[in-house]
């Protein structure tokens, strides 16, 4: 009779008892790191299958497409890159009508890679460049106190806006001076047309009264307009994120 007693009251003891949750998963510092890893991996595919797409498009029907060229393989790069960053200087165009579909299509794909690289790449790549810098100013020593809280909001752990504005012009400015630069040397334009072409580049206008013409030139602006692009979209990005917090700090408090 007690061994049944105490068998009643060890199965009450249970059933009265708080479920037991589950501890919730602590996210490892590998699934940390692989995410972003992950982001720069599906932005090289996605960039490697829309410059896929070009090439194969400019080399096979390269007869269907205006403008002098300088090597194959070289200029379909040149048009596929300058398509996407949405510069258009105009010297190559498709003719026909299967061109001009296809160019359709690439830019279709074009647009959508840009999406991506300006709402993932970019925003990871600015996290990191901030978390650098952080890193760097954030030391002990006394006499970079000063300087580290003018920098940084020390209530959010962030990098002030107008510093982030600041890097941003920088880079801006880097892009066009290693333009300039680089146009007055290979180009042989003058200071005005390299900086003018620098600036209207950078800043993806592309008129199209002055563009690369050499082999040289538009190797250089394959990769000189996609760092472009990722240098003006940080800039658009500082600007909105000034504008949003602007915004919230003129909220009107409502008292009751």
């Amino acid at each position: 009779m007690a061994n049944e007693n105490s068998l009643d009251a060890t199965l009450l003891s249970q059933q009265s008892a708080p479920p037991i949750e589950p501890s919730p998963e602590v996210p490892s510092a590998t699934a940390a790191v692989s995410k972003p890893k992950s982001i720069i991996l599906l932005a090289i595919i996605l960039l490697c299958v829309y410059l896929i797409v070009g090439v194969l498009m400019y080399t096979l029907l390269r007869k269907q497409f205006s403008g002098d060229g300088t090597n194959l393989f070289v200029d379909a790069l040149y048009f596929s890159i300058v398509t996407m960053c949405t510069v258009g200087y105009g010297d190559i165009v498709p003719l026909t009508l299967t061109t001009k579909i296809l160019t359709i299509v690439l830019v279709t794909i074009g647009v959508l890679f840009l999406d991506f690289l300006l709402n993932r790449v970019v925003n990871h790549v600015l996290d990191l460049q901030e978390k650098a810098i952080l890193a760097r100013i954030k030391t002990p020593c006394s006499r970079n106190r000063a300087f580290r809280d003018h920098i940084v909001d020390v209530v959010n752990g962030r990098i002030r806006i107008k510093w982030k504005l600041r890097l941003a012009f920088c880079g801006v400015f880097f892009c066009v001076g290693v333009g300039t630069l680089f146009l007055c040397l290979y180009e042989k334009l003058d200071f005005v047309d390299s900086v003018y072409l620098s600036v209207i580049s950078v800043t993806t206008v592309g008129y199209g009264d002055k563009t690369f013409k050499t082999l040289i030139g538009r190797v250089f602006a394959v990769f000189w307009l996609l760092f472009s692009s990722i240098a003006m979209a940080s800039l658009f990005f500082y600007f909105a994120e000034k504008r949003i917090d602007g915004a919230i700090m003129k909220l009107p408090t409502t008292t009751r």
